[in-house]
């Protein structure tokens, strides 16, 4: 076991922020398109807008709403919980704001009653002073009594997910704080993981020359800082002492769903645990403020609990303890939300969380208990998994706070996890994966509401096939059961009006569904294009199997083989159909047929084109490990002939052209099939290096140095002439998560310097300039703008970390 005080240690590495911090850029969404840009989108946004006041009179939300888009807090810090079981957002001057409990839903709210507040005594018992540990401005005028006092140009934030420090220095009253927040996500530990806690351990370093007493409190209220749906609903509050804690559970419910919060404190010998079971949130806050000013501990209550209560409510938790001359002390915090059963809009299923399997369907106090037991041994795990990457001397400091701050998205990224219930376990093989662990999904962005949206997953799955490939087994089998559905119902395209079929049959599906509709039973919730014409979805599902049977370990690579082929062969003999002129490669339609939704790509491509020739090779190399030698000769044909023409109508001798008429476009993407099979752990057999290289090289001179002097990545498109292409709103953007995928394709071809020159200066806007770090959004734009908050493609980082391991390991 490492030394605890090294792992516990503030580290070198991560968002390092003081909490008066401001940040110098203060962007927003609203971009407004150039006239030809606005020409291309003027009949999409009329449908749009129709689309739109639909869902308004049914009651319901776009799952795009561009209307009101959410602009950037610059406030978040580390945010709380485990994987798939909701979160709550920290903000780095103490706010408890961002709540994700309501599945697949934000309320953007920070919540002043959620709070922690020291209270120092002199040896005469005089308080010397209260404050609230939060460095925020208030906005409100409730809990007017609570004093904001802290200096914070003396006291310093470190993140470092899913750890976080926070450094007061107080040492004018006596002391210097640090609390440290622990959440429980820890690579290939899956049933800790799960868990909806988090530990807060408060460190109290006496640099006086005098005893001191000294109590920290920690306040909650109900709900999610929506006042209109906060106050629908009866509460109650009930103190506890299970085991080695103490406490108090505030029951409520969200929306009609029960949730509850559980405050607590560990039990020590040497520390005076009191509880306060309701107060009034909105009122001055006089009542708790007074009796921790005076007593530095809250006045007795009884066991009974504070019931039937409507509207907001609060509940606090207070330890006091004294503390010797140069002495040091801890207490024990945990937060832990119980909302164990969960639906959608249209109700037709309930769904558990993944968590119940170990905790059962009323496990507030168990996991109370568990986090308690557990959290060093939580801390030990992630300090094993970060440590090998913070002391790489050849990795830059900034990459190692990008890569794992990066990863917050895998829980905040509305992440849903359940276990199935027994008629959809009863339909799977025994070997399937989902019997075990059950179901996982995350959104494609706080803003942009689908679940596991693929074409995007594509990049961020890297984060779990490498920490949790458990888990991308799950999405990849309900990938798979989803190729072989048909939904029939008729949905009209925003993009040219037209009607098509929501699913059609032996098609990947774009996304698993809204989670303000039916997700998993009603898929395809993406209303702008017929995707089961896209040209990168089925490709896609073929090149991340081949991605995790190379990558994952702990998954039975020949069984996942077996059990993805008719899948992978499906779709592949599908997609042949768009192999218009049998050259054995793709075209384009000359409308935006893939990622790049407003992007145009005719004919042959190079983005489309190379996934396909990457997906056929990958289906060869496969067919010949289950000895299907048949499908491996058809294979082999068709990529012969395919390697052909790309070479033949898309290399230009400097780099592959963006599709058969743009030849002037460099696209920052390109070479994103041979990325993908380098991850997989091959090399040229389909993409000649020196093309490679050249092309490699030629994106970054251009899209990358070329633009913003090489400080904000690398832009999508970018033209011979030395302009960015300003063709559509998507070809001018920086697209974060593609960024990373470019950056591990070069360290994989040996560009190591330029793969990280290529991504430090826009890690550095994002974190340093924008305030972003856990918001990190789909785009930025040259100036001014963003595009996405909160997105799931920057998860992509960890194909960067895959590329740097195969390559110190000489792969």
């Amino acid at each position: 076991m490492v030394d605890a005080v090294e792992v516990n240690a503030v580290p070198k590495y991560g968002l390092k922020l003081k909490l008066n911090n401001v940040f110098p850029e203060n962007r927003c969404q609203e971009r407004i398109p150039t006239f030809r840009q606005f020409l291309q989108l003027i009949f999409l946004s009329i449908r749009y807008i129709l689309y739109y006041i639909k869902l308004k009179w049914q009651g319901r939300k776009p799952i795009m709403d561009f209307l009101s888009m959410q602009r950037s807090k610059q406030m978040y810090g580390v945010p709380i919980g485990g994987i798939g079981c909701g979160t709550i957002g920290r903000g780095y001057k103490g706010e408890f704001c961002r709540f994700q409990l309501r599945p697949g839903l934000y309320e953007y709210e920070t919540v002043d009653a959620n709070q922690f507040i020291v209270t120092i005594k002199d040896q005469k018992q005089n308080t010397v002073f209260q404050s609230v540990l939060s460095t925020y401005e208030k906005k409100s005028q409730r809990l007017s009594s609570w004093k904001w006092l802290i200096d914070g140009s003396k006291c310093n934030y470190t993140g470092l997910y899913p750890r976080s420090w926070t450094e007061y220095d107080l040492s004018q009253y006596g002391i210097k704080l640090v609390c440290r927040q622990v959440s429980p996500v820890i690579p290939h530990n899956y049933k800790d993981t799960s868990i909806p806690a988090a530990v807060f351990v408060w460190t109290i370093d006496n640099v006086s020359e005098e005893e001191l007493n000294v109590t920290i409190t920690f306040t909650f209220k109900n709900g999610i800082g929506n006042r209109k749906i906060d106050n629908k609903a009866a509460c109650s509050s009930k103190p506890f002492s299970y085991f080695d804690s103490e406490g108090v559970v505030l029951y409520h419910q969200i929306e009609k769903t029960s949730c509850s919060y559980a405050l607590a404190a560990k039990v020590r010998d040497d520390q005076n645990i009191s509880k306060c079971v309701h107060f009034n949130p909105n009122s001055s806050g006089s009542g708790p403020w007074n009796q921790l000013y005076k007593n530095g501990k809250f006045d007795k209550v009884s066991d009974k609990k504070f019931d039937n209560y409507f509207g907001e409510m609060a509940v606090g938790v207070a330890v006091q303890t004294t503390v010797k001359p140069k002495n040091v002390k801890e207490m024990e915090f945990s937060l832990v939300w119980d909302m164990s059963v969960v639906s959608y809009f249209y109700k037709k299923q309930k769904y558990t969380k993944y968590y119940t399997k170990f905790f059962g369907m009323d496990g507030t106090l168990k996991m109370v208990e568990y986090a308690f037991k557990n959290y060093k041994n939580w801390e030990q795990e992630i300090y094993k998994w970060q440590e090998p990457i913070l002391s790489d001397a050849g990795l830059p400091d900034w990459y190692k706070a990008a890569l794992f701050n990066g990863t917050y998205y895998v829980s905040d990224g509305g992440s849903a996890w359940y276990i199935l219930d027994d008629s959809e376990a009863s339909k799977l093989a025994k070997h399937d994966p989902r019997l075990e662990y059950g179901r996982y999904a995350y959104l494609e962005g706080h803003e942009y509401r689908m679940y596991n949206t693929y074409d995007v997953h594509f990049y961020a799955s890297y984060a779990l096939s490498m920490n949790w490939p458990m888990l991308q087994q799950t999405i990849q089998y309900d990938i798979k059961d989803s190729i072989f559905r048909e939904i029939s119902d008729n949905i009209q395209e925003l993009f040219n009006g037209h009607m098509c079929k929501r699913k059609v049959k032996d098609s990947v599906p774009h996304d698993l569904g809204d989670p303000d509709e039916e997700p998993f039973l009603l898929i395809n919730a993406y209303p702008v294009h017929d995707v089961s014409q896209w040209r990168d979805l089925n490709t896609k599902f073929v090149l991340q199997v081949f991605r995790d049977y190379n990558v994952s370990t702990n998954i039975n690579k020949k069984q996942y083989l077996e059990d993805m082929y008719l899948a992978m062969n499906t779709v592949m003999k599908k997609s042949l159909q768009f192999d218009t002129d049998g050259d054995g490669l793709i075209e384009n339609m000359g409308i935006p047929d893939q990622t790049y939704d407003t992007w145009v790509m005719t004919g042959p491509s190079a983005y489309c084109g190379g996934l396909w020739l990457a997906a056929m090779y990958a289906m060869s190399v496969m067919a010949d490990i289950l000895g299907k030698d048949e499908d491996k000769v058809n294979y082999e044909k068709i990529l012969k002939l395919g390697k052909k023409s790309f070479e033949e109508k898309l290399w230009n001798g400097k780099f592959y052209n963006f599709d058969i008429k743009n030849k002037d476009v460099i696209m920052a993407d390109q070479l994103c099939g041979h990325w993908y099979l380098r991850s997989s752990g091959h090399k040229y057999e389909v993409f000649p290096q020196e093309n490679v290289l050249s092309a490699l090289k030629t994106i970054f001179n251009n899209n990358v140095m070329s633009f913003k002097n090489g400080n904000m990545g690398a832009v999508n498109g970018f033209k011979t002439n030395g302009t960015v292409d300003q063709f559509t709103i998507q070809s001018e953007e920086i697209w974060t998560g593609v960024v990373y995928g470019l950056a591990a394709n070069m360290i994989q071809e040996g560009l190591v310097e330029e793969a990280f020159k290529t991504t430090e200066g826009m890690y550095h806007t994002l974190a340093y300039r924008l305030g972003m770090s856990f918001e990190t959004p789909e785009a930025l734009y040259e100036e001014k703008y963003y595009r996405s908050i909160g997105y799931m493609r920057p998860l992509s980082v960890w194909a960067m970390q895959l590329a740097w391991e195969e390559r110190k390991g000489g792969k």
